[in-house]
């Protein structure tokens, strides 16, 4: 009898453990990260499925370092997940960021390091390739960066996605100041993909960047009427304004509908664009 009550205990411990995981899965999938994190603060994290979750919400909080050392874990408990690799890279880079003369380029090794672990673990995750593309195209060399790299990864790039391959090429041509060919590229992308907003925003950030401000308006329009309300769209626009300093108190307008809107993961966190909101509004 013994050995049966502790079977039911540890068995009803193992449910209560898998429906805490799955609540915060839910949360998470409707943005509110922290009310993820206050769920799995009161199990007790072992797996890897857990920690990357728990790494992923405080990711999407600005909390990098939490974030790391939680995807640090991850990887720990399953060393073959290049998606675990990938977010670790992607945290390390944003502490990269932030982070002092003296810090930085250890970060930023890291960084690459890790995406290039999850790009040899799964060759065909191509968010963990597009970024690593970014890095090499950014990076100085002596953090391992290069044209070349980045160059060389546009035909890995052009196997799993054709669109995304005209996308990376805008990239490299933008790069090497070549802004004809650049659009060019961007525009092709959003021919191929004429559903994909995405596509449209690329490029409408694009001609801001370059001072074509109507037609990036009009490219901004045209993302509008494919995706009626997307907050992504909303952001994108807001934050395109700011950074070219024009049209403040629309992007003001457009940041405020964001932050009240329904959000997911694949949407930019709120941080960010409060963080925004506070540099259009002179704070």
């Amino acid at each position: 009898m013994n050995r049966l009550a502790a079977i039911l205990t540890l068995a009803a411990v193992s449910l209560a453990a898998a429906d805490s995981i799955e609540s915060a899965k839910a949360l998470y999938n409707r943005a509110d990260y922290a009310g993820a994190l206050k769920v799995l603060s009161t199990s007790k994290p072992g797996d890897a499925g857990t920690w990357a979750l728990m790494g992923k919400s405080y990711f999407m909080l600005g909390e990098f370092k939490k974030a790391s050392e939680a995807f640090e874990k991850a990887v720990q408990a399953n060393p073959r997940s290049s998606e675990y690799h990938h977010w670790l890279g992607k945290a390390y880079g944003r502490r990269a960021e932030t982070a002092s003369l003296f810090t930085a380029p250890g970060l930023a090794g890291k960084t690459r390091n890790a995406f290039e672990t999850a790009v040899e673990l799964d060759p065909n995750n191509l968010e963990a390739i597009n970024d690593l593309f970014e890095y090499y195209l950014e990076a100085p060399g002596l953090l391992g960066g290069g044209l070349d790299k980045a160059s060389d990864l546009t035909a890995r790039i052009a196997k799993l996605d054709p669109v995304e391959y005209h996308w990376a090429q805008a990239r490299l041509a933008e790069k090497q100041k070549k802004f004809g060919t650049a659009e060019e590229q961007l525009r092709r992308a959003a021919e191929l993909a004429p559903r994909q907003v995405g596509r449209v925003l690329d490029l409408a950030k694009f001609l801001a960047r370059r001072g074509k401000y109507r037609e990036s308006d009009a490219a901004f329009e045209h993302a509008e009427s494919l995706a009626p309300g997307s907050p992504k769209v909303m952001f994108a626009r807001a934050s395109t304004y700011i950074r070219t300093k024009r049209n403040l108190k629309v992007a003001r307008e457009l940041l405020k509908q964001y932050l009240e809107s329904p959000l997911t993961p694949s949407d930019p966190a709120r941080y960010e664009a409060e963080r925004l909101l506070r540099q259009a509004s002179g704070g």
